[in-house]
């Protein structure tokens, strides 16, 4: 059924006349015609009969007029729900327990008068693709991944290099340690079950290990956090890398401790990424709330891949 006729036939309804129904459409009275002789063809039906005074509704007409109504009604919130700045802005975090989702948590404390639909995508293909397809409005990655490259279209800019720091139980060597270095992790295993090939954080830590030389062990399953926790802190030669930024509670009786890793300090690369044609006022306010907070590069020497994008004017 053709939403102009329909909508040409309520205008008729309310107006009683086709003359003041093409003033309000801005159409000519031959258009009005010409959509309503249309869509009674369409159903096969008469539905106004023209009168001295204007125009006047068949039975049909009358059985059809609260069916066209909605039939608009519909059509008008088919529209807002996909109206820029109407429908919520849909961020991908990666993870609900990463740094990435923290942002996105300030960004709301910030703007809560914008709508937000979080998601959790895995792995940078699947992200990049919702991107590009318009499936989700933006997503926090590492990049650019060695052999990589952007869809074109799709525009990237570093937000946040998040400090890594050694997760360690009180029996390793490293758990009075005020600070070490990656060098000093050389031949340490480092165990990230989570590491699975062809993520971009798997490309991080690979660089990582054959840059200062730990050993990762992936070795799974991967039961979550919780389980990892439980197996650093009572083991006296594992460890794992987690953040300060990190929203995780462990038990105090695992006694974890993170430990500061400086001379050079490794940083995981956020960046935020989206189609350069979304229109979303939503995206750009998230944009420019990421880069008005972002911090302040850290002291001292830092290390990122040699593939990550780096923030302009940073080392």
């Amino acid at each position: 059924m053709d939403l102009k006729a329909v909508r040409a036939f309520v205008a008729i309804a309310d107006s009683g006349q086709f003359q003041k129904a093409a003033l309000e459409l801005s159409l000519t009275q031959q258009a009005v015609s010409k959509r309503i002789a249309a869509l009674e063809k369409d159903l096969g039906v008469r539905l106004l009969v023209r009168t001295a005074r204007g125009a006047d509704l068949t039975i049909d007409g009358q059985a059809l007029l609260p069916h066209a109504r909605a039939l608009l009604q519909a059509e008008e919130r088919a529209v807002a729900a996909v109206s820029p700045g109407d429908r919520a802005l849909r961020v991908d975090v990666v993870g609900r327990r990463v740094a990435t989702a923290g942002l996105v948590r300030d960004f709301h404390l910030a703007h809560p008068e914008i709508a937000l639909d979080v998601v959790t995508l895995f792995g940078a293909d699947t992200a990049l693709a919702a991107v590009r397809d318009g499936a989700v409005d933006a997503t926090f990655r590492a990049v650019t991944m060695p052999g990589r490259r952007l869809p074109d279209g799709v525009e990237a800019v570093p937000v946040l290099d998040e400090p890594l720091r050694l997760c360690v139980g009180p029996g390793h060597e490293f758990a009075r340690a005020a600070s070490v270095t990656p060098a000093q992790l050389a031949g340490h295993r480092i165990w990230m079950p989570g590491n699975e090939p062809g993520t971009e954080w798997a490309a991080y830590y690979d660089e990582l290990a054959a840059t200062f030389g730990p050993t990762l062990d992936t070795i799974g399953p991967d039961f979550g956090v919780e389980a990892l926790l439980d197996t650093i802190a009572a083991s006296p030669t594992l460890a794992t890398f987690l953040s300060e930024r990190t929203p995780l509670v462990w038990p105090t009786d695992h006694d974890l401790r993170l430990v500061p890793v400086r001379d050079p300090m490794p940083v995981y690369p956020h960046a935020l990424l989206w189609r350069t044609d979304n229109p979303h006022p939503g995206l750009a306010a998230l944009r420019d709330h990421l880069l008005a907070t972002r911090p302040r590069p850290t002291e001292g020497e830092t290390w990122r891949p040699s593939w990550a994008q780096r923030p302009q004017g940073l080392s």
